[in-house]
C-alpha cells in the first residue's frame, strides 16, 4: 500500500532534539506518535511567554514549526488509525 502524505515538512525546529523527540504509545491496539515530554515542555514555555509578552521572530518561527510538526503527527496518526479500522 502506498500512502502519499499531503503535508510536507521542509525542516524541523532547531530546538527539536534528534533523539527522544517523539514517543510511541499503544492506544486500543494502534500505535500513536506523540511529542515527547521534553518537546511538550518547550512548546508550553513558548505559549506561556507568548501570553505574557511578545515572542521574538525566532521564537514565533519555532512555535510555527512545532505546530506544523504536530499537524504532521496528527495526520500520520489518523492514517494509521484509519488503516487499522479498514483491516478489521
Amino acid at each position: 500500500m502506498t500512502i502519499n502524505l499531503p503535508i510536507k515538512l521542509s525542516h524541523l525546529p532547531n530546538s527539536l532534539p534528534l533523539d527522544g523527540a517523539v514517543r510511541i504509545e499503544l492506544v486500543e491496539e494502534v500505535l500513536i506518535f506523540r511529542a515527547s515530554s521534553l518537546v511538550q515542555g518547550r512548546i508550553e514555555a513558548l505559549l506561556i511567554k507568548q501570553k505574557e509578552s511578545a515572542l521574538t521572530s525566532d521564537e514565533e518561527k519555532e512555535l510555527d514549526e512545532y505546530e506544523e510538526l504536530d499537524d504532521y503527527l496528527s495526520f500520520v496518526n489518523r492514517v494509521i488509525k484509519n488503516s487499522s479500522l479498514t483491516q478489521n
